[in-house]
């Protein structure tokens, strides 16, 4: 018995390919915009590049587009299409590889000019498909246009990077993402106040696409024509579930501040919530890094100096990997963080030694502590009777003073009991 051919979609009369319709397109594609007036933040870019491209003239270089989600990367990338009568091909790196790239080949060599090829997340290209990328772009055929939101020096092949030139795309600024707002407001036929616009911004965190999205969902449920205030805006994001972190009122110093407490309290559960509460609500995840670096100074210090070298490393390591990999030596180092003997010994000794510094700004510096680099210095008794500590059998010389006459006895740090400090304190009890 013969078998129907099963399909998840009933067959048509006309099978052409039709375009969505535009009350269905998302909105962040409905407003792309369509000339270089309306790209917002092109004066943060490259001028004399972005003058060549925005008059299409000459042979546009090879690029590499390296920026943030939502910064305007793959507009760019089009609006250089648009202008040029160079064939232009979008390709996504996610969806294809060496096969796809040689079949876009062979049909760019059919033309006596070049192809400008689009390779959206060309990170996601491993070593042997960008050489297959090389050759092509060396002799002319492909006018490569790369984009991504990982680090080029750590994800493309020294010889292709050194083929393209490299533009940085900023998150997009506050002023830039009103306007992309407001203008895709008016668009979906949603008004809404400035209030509420300014929280869309700030929950955006400099991603277009985000905030974009945000405006289609509140126009979804509340209907063309509705004014959307900021309490209406909340009450959406609550029965949305939708995290929200503001970064410059008052809950992101309360959620900080439970971050840093939960961390100094020695809770490693308390810290990871507190922590990926910012970095999921849309807090730069690099913000978060940099207060772990002040925390395992200040409340760690010399109990386990290495929870300054892991959290300096947690830093080189998210800027190596990106996200959402990035997230997890940020976790690590929370936990290490929360887990770590604490200490803020180092930091107290700091403050008073500023205190006595501003107490006593100008005192001279010990005629035994000095240098004398020169004869008439030695003459004056410069570095007289210094003794080179290396030269006895422990390393210390309990009589030397080393702090001048007038702080002569002050002990700015005093070691702890926690960790590697009481080692710290051993030491130094004895040479007190």
């Amino acid at each position: 018995m013969a078998t129907k051919n099963l399909t998840l979609f009933p067959e048509r009369a006309d099978s052409s390919p039709k375009k969505v319709r535009e009350d269905l397109r998302p909105l962040a594609d409905l407003v792309r915009p369509a000339e270089w007036d309306d790209f917002e933040g092109l004066e943060t870019l490259d001028k004399p590049l972005v003058g060549q491209l925005t008059s299409g003239s000459g042979r546009p270089p090879s690029l590499v587009l390296w920026g943030p989600p939502g910064s305007g990367k793959t507009t760019f990338a089009k609006l250089v299409g648009r202008g040029y009568t160079f064939p232009f091909v979008e390709f996504s790196a996610v969806l294809g590889g060496v096969k796809d790239i040689r079949d876009i080949v062979a049909e760019a060599k059919r033309f006596d000019h070049p192809t400008i090829l689009f390779l959206d997340e060309i990170h996601r290209f491993n070593k042997s498909q960008q050489d297959a990328l090389l050759p092509h772009v060396e002799d002319g055929t492909l006018i490569l246009i790369g984009a991504t939101t990982e680090n080029p020096s750590f994800y493309l092949n020294g010889a292709l990077l050194s083929r393209c030139k490299v533009v940085v795309f900023p998150s997009q600024s506050n002023a830039a993402l009103s306007n992309i707002v407001g203008k895709a407001a008016a668009r979906a036929g949603v008004s809404i106040t400035g209030e509420a616009l300014s929280l869309i911004v700030e929950m955006a965190c400099g991603d277009a696409r985000k905030a974009l999205n945000l405006v289609q969902d509140l126009h979804n449920a509340a209907g063309k024509g509705q004014q959307i205030g900021s309490q209406e805006l909340k009450k959406f994001i609550t029965d949305s579930k939708i995290l929200f972190h503001d970064r410059s009122g008052e809950e992101h110093y309360n959620v900080v501040s439970a971050f840093i407490k939960s961390m100094r309290g020695s809770d490693p559960d308390a810290a990871l919530y507190w922590g990926f509460r910012m970095i999921e609500g849309g807090e730069d995840p690099l913000f978060v890094i940099r207060r772990m670096i002040i925390f395992a100074s200040e409340d760690i210090g010399n109990a386990d100096p290495r929870a300054l070298m892991l959290a300096v490393s947690t830093a080189e390591a998210f800027e190596r990997v990106g996200m959402p990999e990035g997230k997890i030596p940020i976790a690590h180092c929370i936990t290490y963080l929360a887990s770590a003997p604490k200490s803020n010994r180092s930091y107290l000794a700091m403050h008073e030694a500023m205190s006595a510094v501003k107490e006593n700004p100008k005192v001279s510096v010990p005629l035994h502590l000095r240098n004398a680099p020169t004869k008439l210095m030695k003459n004056l008794n410069y570095g007289a009777e210094y003794q080179y500590p290396h030269n006895f059998a422990d390393g210390e010389l309990r009589e030397v003073q080393y702090l001048p006459d007038e702080l002569k006895g002050r002990e700015f740090y005093k070691p702890g009991e926690s960790g590697l400090e009481k080692i710290i304190k051993g030491r130094l009890d004895k040479r007190r």
